[in-house]
């Protein structure tokens, strides 16, 4: 089975709160992935950043004070025009998903594609738990469905995902 993971495509990601140029760039080439994985036999998985009401009293609030993917509002929800019917959806509280990363095991995939955003902090945090919890299991990001902080940050993640054998296509 190929796994297809759809990353933190949120509002408050792409024009929201933390939103930038290239997020909303990336949209329209993350939704035909989405199309051509499905087409093709994907199980896709989606990951929400959740947070709650009292985020800017956590660890990451006091580091990044910016209220972004309260659960239930407009900018946690995954952006319109991405189908995500059919597909299980992962809330998560933190960069990465231990949860995720058991899933995905659970289906005991041949390879693992991630596409979506940050780059530099939830897609790569989420690769690397993957990576390290199925080793032997190709995993791969595709460049142009992902978006991250700034583009010198998006370069910086996807060279280091390359280093720690996790495939980098265009």
């Amino acid at each position: 089975m190929k796994i297809l993971a759809v990353i933190d495509m949120q509002n408050d990601f792409i024009d929201g709160s933390l939103g930038t140029e290239e997020a909303v760039g990336i949209v329209d080439n993350v939704a035909r992935k989405i199309r051509q994985c499905r087409e093709e036999g994907y199980k896709i998985y989606f990951t929400r950043d959740t947070h709650q009401p009292d985020y800017m009293e956590t660890q990451e609030g006091r580091n990044l004070p910016v209220m972004h993917c309260i659960e239930g509002s407009q900018g946690w929800q995954i952006r319109d025009g991405l189908d995500t019917e059919g597909c299980t959806i992962v809330d998560k509280p933190a960069f990465g998903s231990l949860e995720l990363a058991e899933l995905i095991k659970k289906d005991d995939p041949e390879e693992i594609t991630l596409i979506g955003l940050c780059t530099d902090i939830c897609v790569i945090s989420n690769a690397m738990i993957i990576k390290a919890a199925m080793p032997e299991v190709p995993v791969k990001v595709v460049e142009n469905c992902c978006a991250g902080v700034t583009p010198v940050s998006h370069r910086n993640a996807l060279e280091a995902m390359k280093v720690c054998q996790i495939t980098v296509e265009e």
